[in-house]
């Protein structure tokens, strides 16, 4: 599997995080467009269906993540 660079993926989370803290989901055409567009991408950057588990394997990509750190899953 093709692995984005850490440096897009944070992008991509910082992009998402934005727009989810200033609850874009409820904005306009656009930018509710946008967030569909960066959680697109975001699943096909990291191989996963569901935009949570996106970001959670988008941040374990990162440099300096804890690889067996898995406490911001849920079971």
């Amino acid at each position: 599997m093709l692995m984005a660079h850490p440096a897009v993926l944070a992008n991509l989370i910082e992009q998402y995080d934005t727009l989810r803290i200033l609850h874009a989901e409820n904005g306009g055409e656009a930018v509710q467009q946008r967030m569909q567009d960066l959680a697109y991408t975001l699943c096909v950057s990291t191989g996963t269906r569901d935009v949570d588990a996106a970001l959670v394997a988008a941040r374990h990509q990162l440099p300096g993540a804890r690889p067996m750190d898995d406490s911001v899953l849920t079971i």
